[in-house]
């Protein structure tokens, strides 16, 4: 044994510039860019990295990935919400509607999930009204 200890739990989500209810067709910005912004600062159990801007429109719509860290799977899902709801994106149509949806699904918080977990809720891919 190493020594090294596995504590609490990480959870990891890439914000892109996409779609989801349109097949998660890219959404690319414009000559002006996009503004994005992280409203929650980082921090210790916060961790977001950001692309420059404009999204190009023929590959790459990866636009941020923020990672969380808690005690609990429960801890980084609460932090993970706060992280998304707080982010600002404008100029495109972005992932992060779609991400918070997943991130209060009640499979999704139970862990209940597998690779067909989109293919039986297909209503998280629409944005809500």
């Amino acid at each position: 044994m190493n020594g090294n200890r596995l504590r609490g739990h990480a959870i990891e989500c890439r914000v892109n510039a996409e779609d989801p209810s349109r097949n998660f067709q890219p959404s690319p910005g414009s000559d002006h860019g996009a503004t994005i912004r992280p409203a929650v600062p980082a921090c210790a159990s916060i961790r977001t990295s950001m692309r420059a801007t404009p999204v190009p429109p023929y590959y790459d719509s990866l636009l941020a990935k923020v990672i969380v860290h808690g005690n609990s799977r429960t801890e980084a899902l609460a932090r993970m919400r706060q992280a998304l709801d707080s982010f600002i994106i404008e100029g495109v149509t972005t992932t992060i509607p779609f991400l918070g949806r997943v991130m209060r699904h009640p499979d999704f918080v139970a862990g209940k999930i597998d690779t067909k977990f989109l293919e039986r809720e297909p209503q998280l891919l629409k944005e809500q009204t």
